[in-house]
């Protein structure tokens, strides 16, 4: 467990040393020179400085003495190992890697995850390198949160959630994952978020061209609603102001002229009737 501890200010220590060179000066002891010295040169390692969102975790011949987080100039015995370790905010973005949404296509996704160390005594000795901790368990958790939601809608169309459309909800579990992760390393995930998602390159082409056909069918379903209705509006228009009374088979003939014309996707070429309806 984390124990916040403040040594002894580095300035104190120096002053100290300098009121006892200045009392063997004045007692003009050469022995007491000596032993001051001595002593002073072997206070020199004891001196450490840490620097704003800097820490500093202190050993006592293999026994935890705790972490300095304070900035300052300190000094502790010299017999104690420091090792210093940052707090500062800091982000990686991981390589689009290829993994298997819920329903097995192949997808790739990036990440962008944002983190800095919380708890100094976990990220020390609960893990043997706790950057690389944080790349490995990342890594993990996104093939483990691609498993949980489909790439789309388009196989599984009653999924409320997928990765392409449930941003927020997405990047959530992601953040959620690797923060249980990395709580055991100390380590604070402030964001997770997918910087980079698309079909893996074996599929993509295959899944484009299925994209532009529903896009296709979609257009043309409204198309045809579209003129199934102004069909029946020139019918009802027709007949209500009587300028044409049609029978059973030309009302089809100009049914079916009109669904040809308003649905085609070219321009209509008109064929002029200079006859009779009947020819």
């Amino acid at each position: 467990m984390e124990k916040i501890t403040k040594p002894v200010s580095g300035y104190s220590m120096i002053l100290l040393i300098i009121v006892l060179f200045i009392f063997a000066l004045i007692s003009s002891s050469h022995l007491a020179l000596i032993v001051i010295s001595v002593l002073s040169a072997a206070t020199f390692p004891g001196f450490f400085i840490v620097e704003p969102n800097k820490s500093m975790v202190l050993l006592l011949f293999g026994e935890y003495k705790g972490s300095v987080k304070a900035n300052g100039f300190y000094w502790v015995i010299p017999f104690m190992t420091k090792k210093k370790i940052s707090l500062r905010v800091r982000n990686f973005e991981n390589k689009p890697v290829k993994v298997n949404d819920k329903i097995g296509n192949p997808v790739m996704i990036g990440t962008i995850v944002v983190w800095q160390v919380e708890d100094t005594f976990k990220a020390t000795f609960d893990v043997n390198d706790y950057e690389n901790f944080v790349h490995l368990q990342s890594d993990a958790a996104i093939r483990k949160m691609a498993g949980l939601y489909p790439y789309d809608n388009f196989e599984a169309e009653e999924a409320e959630i997928t990765l392409r459309s449930g941003v927020e909800e997405v990047n959530h579990s992601l953040e959620q994952e690797i923060s249980e992760r990395l709580h055991h390393a100390g380590i604070k995930v402030i964001e997770a978020r997918i910087s980079h998602l698309a079909y893996s390159s074996e599929i993509a082409s295959a899944m484009l061209q299925r994209q532009q056909a529903t896009a296709i069918v979609a257009a043309r379903q409204k198309i045809v609603e579209g003129a199934v209705g102004m069909v029946e509006m020139a019918l009802a228009d027709l007949k209500l102001k009587e300028i044409v009374d049609f029978d059973n088979e030309k009302k089809a003939v100009m049914v079916s002229n009109l669904m040809v014309v308003l649905c085609s996707d070219k321009s209509a070429s008109p064929v002029l009737n200079v006859g009779t309806l009947h020819q």
